[in-house]
């Protein structure tokens, strides 16, 4: 079983949308599955077979939520600023552009590549994970190899 880590923030958020779909969405599509049967016979209702499809989806999410949540490892913030680990929040600069870009490392059940978050099992999480500032690494992408330099760890 692979090990799955949240940041209280990841955690909270997964919490929250649990509780939406439990107690909001689920009783949404119960309530239109039943107005469905209720018009009488279901074998040729689209409404119903869309509900029942819904529902299933549904059920889905709750179950991987439930699960990812009794799992889950928290990230606690990082001990050290001295050396990248899980939580740390790292600004790099690759090399031959002076742009800088920050991304804090979280487990791949939060991870958000658009909004700086990226998973420790990235090609680049991986990469920067136990680095200190000043080291320079290497990574492949999809895209092609990319060189960076850590500037901070926070």
């Amino acid at each position: 079983m692979k090990e799955v880590f949240l940041t209280p923030e990841g955690r909270q958020k997964l919490e929250e949308e649990l509780s939406f779909l439990i107690n909001v969405r689920r009783p949404e599509i119960a309530r239109r599955i039943k107005e469905a049967k209720d018009e009488g016979d279901v074998s040729e209702n689209a409404g119903y077979d869309e509900a029942k499809t819904q529902q299933g989806f549904l059920e889905g999410r709750i179950q991987e939520l439930e699960h990812v949540l009794k799992i889950a490892k928290l990230i606690d913030e990082p001990h050290s600023r001295d050396r990248v680990q899980m939580g740390s929040t790292v600004t790099v600069c690759e090399n031959g552009d002076n742009v800088e870009e920050t991304f804090r490392i979280v487990g791949s059940a939060e991870a958000s590549p658009a909004s700086g978050l990226i998973s420790n099992e990235s090609p680049l999480g991986k990469a920067l994970l136990n680095k200190v500032v000043g080291d320079e690494i290497t990574v492949q992408t999809p895209g092609g190899v990319l060189h960076f330099k850590i500037m901070a760890i926070r």
